[in-house]
């Protein structure tokens, strides 16, 4: 889902912009989830339609705050 969205939380933990805490607080959150057949489905639609990040993830995703929180520090990078 993050890539999804334009972010790179590998690069981002590399620059010290997330720490692991963080990270592991969103996986938890996203393994969590109640509908990963749903998270699923969108992610293979976004796949199908094209490579371009998203504005946002689907209403029901757990982890919308951690990636919006997450994307104005990318686009001053």
């Amino acid at each position: 889902m993050a890539t999804a969205q334009g972010l790179d939380l590998e690069e981002d933990m590399m620059r010290g912009r997330l720490g692991f805490a963080a990270l592991e607080d969103a996986v938890l959150r996203c393994t969590g989830c109640a509908r990963p057949d749903d998270c699923t489905r969108w992610l293979d639609g976004r796949d199908a339609k094209a490579a371009a990040p998203v504005g946002a993830p689907p209403l029901f995703c757990r982890n919308e705050a951690f990636f919006a929180a997450l994307k104005p520090e990318q686009s001053h990078g």
